[in-house]
């Protein structure tokens, strides 16, 4: 079989779409797993004993069990227990962003706990409280700190959004299959989608990258 990279400029309207679509999901997915984690996150490294296991519970669930088996339970699940439909960009995002909400949380537990604790005590000496410390001291040093792993979540998200084609949301993924089927060529779809994928990551890693620099020369 001859191939035919020709039918590019045609399919690309669509595949662009596909990638719209795919870096909305990843970002409302991240926007509201960095919500979530930031919350988890500082409950993993609380005092309170049961807020710890509450919080270790869902990060150990979500971590331990497939995005796509999360993305089932809401869209195909959750139906049969609220007695209505879930909108596929709904459930879409849900899942994605209580995914990214449990590795979100062990970043930041991990840029909590890298803070030396001599500040805290420091903080705490001057008469500030807890949520104080944590709030003005503790976590703007750790989120400079957690912004490269913060980008790497990103594009684990944006390449792991690929799933929801599954349940026929027109993400990046989607909309290759839907060319395919126009085109009955495959693999040109295939590596156009592939490349546009590669673009997207490393135009992310350099937005990171240069996030980084900025933080480290402001603080």
């Amino acid at each position: 079989m001859v191939l035919d990279f020709s039918i590019i400029p045609g399919i690309m309207p669509a595949l662009m779409a596909g990638a719209r679509m795919t870096i909305e999901l990843a970002v409302i997915a991240v926007a509201i797993g960095l919500v979530i984690g930031s919350f988890v996150g500082i409950a993993r490294v609380s005092g309170n004993r049961m807020v710890k296991i509450i919080a270790s519970i869902y990060v150990d669930f979500i971590r331990g069990t497939p995005l796509l088996v999360q993305l089932f339970l809401v869209y195909f699940g959750l139906p049969t227990l609220i007695r209505r439909p879930v909108p596929a960009f709904a459930a879409a995002i849900a899942a994605m962003g209580i995914n990214s909400g449990a590795y979100v949380a062990e970043i930041v537990r991990a840029g909590i706990q890298s803070i030396d604790r001599g500040q805290t005590e420091a903080a705490r000496s001057l008469g500030l409280t807890s949520g104080q410390t944590m709030r003005h001291i503790i976590f703007p040093q750790a989120f400079r700190r957690i912004i490269p792993p913060l980008g790497n979540e990103f594009i684990a998200m944006l390449k792991d959004s690929s799933l929801v084609s599954v349940i026929a949301l027109e993400d990046l993924l989607r909309k290759g299959q839907v060319v395919i089927t126009r085109t009955f060529r495959p693999f040109e779809v295939y590596t156009v989608v592939a490349l546009i994928y590669l673009v997207m990551t490393l135009v992310i890693s350099k937005l990171v990258s240069w996030s980084e620099r900025k933080l480290r020369t402001v603080g």
